[in-house]
């Protein structure tokens, strides 16, 4: 069947308006917890990131199992820069869950500068 569907309201409907981001249409994000950041300390380009940690500025997560200080660590990535990792209190099942394949990210909730440690609170989300 090598057919053109016509769109129609009610497919649009299903799929949604937002164009080529909505055939996926049953993805979703779950919030799951709250973190602060951790090692933003080692982090050289705070003073140069701190201005784009808006609040809801979304971060990428990174699974890094090469890590010589923690096997499950997570890096905390503000376009491609390292901002720092989610605390290992938390990482161990978010890096499993990353390990088979499942998508997370955090959404800055605020920031706060004590002395020259760059505080970054901000929430974790799955995307299923």
């Amino acid at each position: 069947m090598n057919e053109i569907v016509k769109l129609t309201p009610e497919l649009l409907a299903l799929i949604g308006s937002g164009g080529v981001d909505a055939l996926a249409p049953f993805s979703r994000e779950i919030y799951l917890l709250d973190i602060v950041v951790a090692g933003t300390s080692y982090c050289t380009e705070t003073d140069t990131l701190e201005p784009l940690l808006m609040p809801q500025t979304v971060l990428k997560m990174i699974r890094q199992p090469q890590n010589e200080h923690d096997k499950l660590a997570i890096g905390v990535y503000l376009n491609n820069t390292r901002l720092g990792w989610v605390p290992m209190e938390h990482n161990m099942v978010i890096s499993r869950l990353m390990d088979a394949g499942k998508a997370f990210f955090c959404r800055v909730e605020y920031t706060k500068r004590i002395n020259d440690w760059l505080k970054v609170k901000a929430k974790i989300f799955m995307v299923e």
